[in-house]
């Protein structure tokens, strides 16, 4: 189990607002725990605002701004949210356990929606690419 787990989710999305998190910890799991979290906390529209807003405060503290990807946020988020209701899990520990293929086939289910590099393009960087391929549901 990684380190992130070591907070409770609370504890977890304050650390993490307050940039308190250490960098480490905040692993590709980490990113899909934080999408998870925000979606049952404030449903999957505003969720989409408050994850992007987070991200770019936690990356501008670390001084790693061009870390930032805002197709990738957002595509992660609509990931999350599609699984999400097919879930019967009650908690993230559950829900990535019941969901696999988020954390270990990430980049192939992105692969099924985009036919390009979403993960090196400057303007998925600056910008929300729609998919090309599949639409999210």
């Amino acid at each position: 189990m990684e380190t992130h787990f070591d907070f409770s989710d609370s504890d977890f999305l304050a650390h993490f607002n307050t940039c308190e998190l250490d960098p480490t910890l905040f692993s590709h799991e980490a990113h899909l725990r934080l999408a998870y979290l925000n979606i049952k906390k404030h449903g999957p529209t505003e969720a989409e605002q408050v994850i992007q807003e987070q991200l770019k405060r936690y990356v501008a503290h670390q001084g790693a701004q061009d870390k930032y990807n805002t197709t990738l946020t957002l595509a992660a988020c609509k990931a999350v949210q599609h699984f999400m209701a097919k879930a019967t899990a009650a908690d993230f520990t559950g829900f990535i356990t019941e969901f696999p293929r988020l954390k270990h086939n990430f980049k192939d289910l992105m692969s099924a929606h985009y036919s390009m590099d979403i993960y090196s393009s400057a303007s998925a960087k600056s910008e929300f690419l729609a998919p090309d391929l599949l639409p999210f549901n």
